[in-house]
């Protein structure tokens, strides 16, 4: 049975259409199949669903994203690649079925494929957390990416997640501290990384395993630093909101692809990935056979650098440095915190931060298009943190 978003009824009806015309047996027994009007039908559907998804606005991206029936993360592993043998548990605590990890083949190249997988019905998606990864998942896909670093072996990682797990024990045991770790990890690798987000790419939980050398989007994928009820909730009180929140978050793949922060946008059947998996698989697999090539010959250190300058160039054109080809140093900007720091004020023994990065991530300060890295170049060079750090 086909699952139908509620911006969908019109592509709904035609499809019933469809099947009733196709329906050899009507009420007074057996009839012709009428293949004009069923060819005719067709078209209509086609040019419904062209108009409808050409025109989606950010929430009905949103809804798009997280279909039922949209393909996830096992379906993508079982068809793309060969060979793939699951690795399971983090060597600390346990094993998080959120996410699927393993060795395979792609196009006879030995790949560590990464996978969060949210799951095709009730069942399986209470088995594997709605695809929210708990601290030992990260810990176990930091525990396969360096062995693949070690063997010089690509990784390709598929994003699904609205976000790590928040859960009190996952935050006992580290949650934060985990996702920092991941990210870590992934920026000091030495081999290539690919990140496909192929649903939805929900903050820190996403961010963890993408900060990769291309991040590529689906066509219909949604990529953000919080859920849209959850921007509403916070900035509206009022989370039917949502679809003021989607416009202004800038989570589509055309958007991110025009602010830089993925690398290439992959197209979607007509109508989303689930309506011709075949297709979307193809396209997929296109995509990845012509990012691997490409840094097939590339130096261990090429590929680390070029990771490092994609994202120290985001946000560069906004006002941090004066160009944003040049990557060697920033341009501080004078501001009133120098001063007060510089000052002579015997009083001045604490200061109060406001902006720590969000659940604490790595515990840094955030820079800003006002005082760019300011605040951070003053925190850490001033003499009165001695006193305590």
């Amino acid at each position: 049975m086909k699952n139908y978003l509620n911006f969908e009824t019109d592509i709904k009806n035609l499809e019933s259409e469809i099947e009733k015309l196709k329906d050899p047996y009507n009420q007074d027994g057996l009839s012709e199949v009428d293949t004009k009007k069923i060819s005719s039908t067709q078209a209509e559907l086609d040019e419904k669903l062209k108009d409808i998804y050409s025109n989606l606005d950010p929430w009905q991206t949103t809804m798009v994203a997280r279909h039922e029936d949209r393909p996830k993360s096992k379906f993508f592993i079982d068809n793309l690649f060969d060979d793939f043998i699951s690795l399971s548990g983090d060597r600390f605590y346990g094993e998080d079925k959120s996410v699927l990890t393993g060795f395979a083949k792609f196009n006879g190249t030995s790949v560590l494929v990464i996978g969060q997988e949210k799951g095709e019905n009730l069942e399986t998606r209470i088995e594997r957390n709605f695809g929210m990864m708990r601290p030992e998942g990260y810990r176990k896909t930091i525990r396969l990416m360096n062995l693949a670093n070690k063997f010089n072996i690509p990784i390709i990682s598929f994003i699904d997640t609205p976000g790590a797990y928040p859960g009190v024990g996952a935050e006992e045991r580290g949650q934060a501290e985990a996702i920092a770790k991941s990210i870590e990890c992934c920026m000091e690798l030495s081999v290539p990384t690919l990140a496909i987000i192929i649903g939805e790419g929900g903050s820190g939980g996403a961010i963890a395993l993408a900060s990769s050398n291309k991040v590529i989007m689906l066509e219909n994928a949604i990529y953000s630093v919080i859920s849209p009820e959850g921007c509403a909730t916070i900035l509206w009180r009022d989370p039917k909101k949502m679809l003021d929140a989607a416009k202004a978050m800038k989570l589509s793949a055309k958007d991110l692809l025009e602010l830089k922060v993925i690398d290439e946008i992959i197209p979607e059947p007509l109508g989303g990935a689930h309506r011709d998996r075949d297709q979307m698989l193809e396209s997929l697999k296109d995509s990845i056979s012509k990012n691997l090539n490409y840094f097939k010959d590339l130096s261990s250190e090429e590929i680390m650098n070029e990771r490092k300058n994609k994202f120290l160039k985001i946000g560069r054109n906004q006002g941090f440095i004066s160009s944003s080809q040049d990557l060697s140093t920033l341009t501080i900007k004078n501001n009133n915190f120098d001063k007060i720091l510089k000052s002579k004020n015997k009083y001045l023994d604490f200061m109060f931060i406001s902006a720590w990065n969000e659940w604490n991530e790595q515990a840094l300060l955030e820079p800003n298009n006002e005082d760019g890295y300011n605040y951070l170049k003053n925190f850490s060079n001033n003499n009165i943190l001695n006193k305590y750090f």
